[in-house]
């Protein structure tokens, strides 16, 4: 297959997204396949440059918002029907947050009558904003907590939630924004963090406990592993520095709780109407309840990714991964 891997782009998730595609090129390749990268960014890579961009990892926290406005004042109009992506079987999106992840690219690669992988552009837009997934998780009777969008005053989010509470931006990944609220006065600072990232804030009441998480594949729920986080959340740094978090796959439960986090993950999956693959995570809070927390239409996608992790131990290797999700997306396009 020619494969062309669209990754990094203008979100604070950049460097994540670099991550993935330093790992999925390499494992197309080896696969026989020929790849070409993309910048959505800058546009297609030469090889020396794909070199350069891809080794440069993760850093301990978010670009700054300096530095991306640097990247997005140098950004193209990325076209997706640009001959030269055009040319290609597939295109693999390795890319999460912004405009990569909320459906706006899925549109115009429909509109391009191109294949690619993950959902399409109204799936991904649901799973990107929280308030409306968390509405359609309810509607599936999936658990989720409950919660405010802002403006809210901290009389009211104390009457209706309780303390501590999750301040987040609405449409934003990988804890980008977020801040774990204890005390009303530090409320106003929280939220404000939040609406630097997006135009929609939401606050969330925040339940304490154990973290696990769902992969789904080709409508099958994989094992479900747990995230063993140093903090209370499993914040930016524990997500992509080493050793950051420990991962347990499969998660150390009682295999009916493991199902009922299966089911509940299908669920979520459906409603939203998510394409081949997807990563559902969920709180387990003191009393034994499940509450989903998200989610991710594109899930990390390196070999260590949580994701790719569910499906080691389910028997599909990281190379196998990849192909079946690129065949698949070809099927279906």
């Amino acid at each position: 297959m020619k494969i062309a891997v669209l990754f990094g782009g203008t979100s604070e998730e950049r460097d994540v997204s670099i991550a993935s595609a330093a790992q999925t090129i390499p494992a197309l390749r080896g696969l026989g396949h020929e790849v070409f990268a993309v910048d959505t960014a800058t546009g297609r890579l030469p090889p020396a440059d794909e070199r350069q961009l891809l080794a440069s990892g993760v850093a301990p926290e978010p670009p700054s918002t300096t530095a991306m406005e640097l990247v997005r004042g140098r950004a193209i109009a990325f076209a997706p029907g640009a001959s030269d992506i055009r040319s290609a079987d597939v295109v693999f999106l390795a890319l999460h947050g912004g405009a990569g992840e909320d459906g706006r690219l899925q549109a115009m690669l429909d509109l391009a009558g191109l294949a690619y992988t993950g959902s399409n552009h109204i799936a991904s837009a649901a799973a990107m904003d929280k308030d409306l997934s968390k509405r359609l998780f309810r509607s599936a009777g999936v658990p989720t907590a409950d919660w405010i969008m802002a403006p809210a005053v901290a009389a009211d989010i104390e009457s209706a939630l309780g303390w501590p509470v999750v301040v987040k931006p609405s449409k934003q990944g990988s804890t980008v924004g977020l801040t774990v609220v204890r005390h009303a006065a530090d409320l106003a600072a929280a939220i404000t963090l939040a609406g630097s990232f997006d135009d929609e804030v939401m606050v969330e009441k925040f339940i304490a406990g154990r973290e696990f998480t769902v992969g789904v594949l080709d409508g099958a729920a994989l094992p479900v592993g747990e995230i063993i986080s140093p903090g209370e959340v499993f914040d930016y740094q524990a997500k992509y520095q080493v050793g950051g978090a420990r991962e347990v796959f499969p998660a150390d439960l009682p295999e009916s709780e493991s199902k009922q986090l299966q089911e509940y993950a299908l669920r979520a999956h459906r409603v939203l109407k998510l394409g081949a693959y997807s990563r559902v995570d969920f709180r387990r809070d003191t009393n034994g309840g499940f509450w989903c927390l998200e989610a991710n239409s594109l899930p990390g996608m390196t070999a260590t990714s949580l994701l790719p992790q569910a499906a080691k131990v389910a028997g599909i290797s990281f190379p196998e991964l990849l192909e079946r999700i690129c065949k698949g997306a070809i099927r279906r396009g």
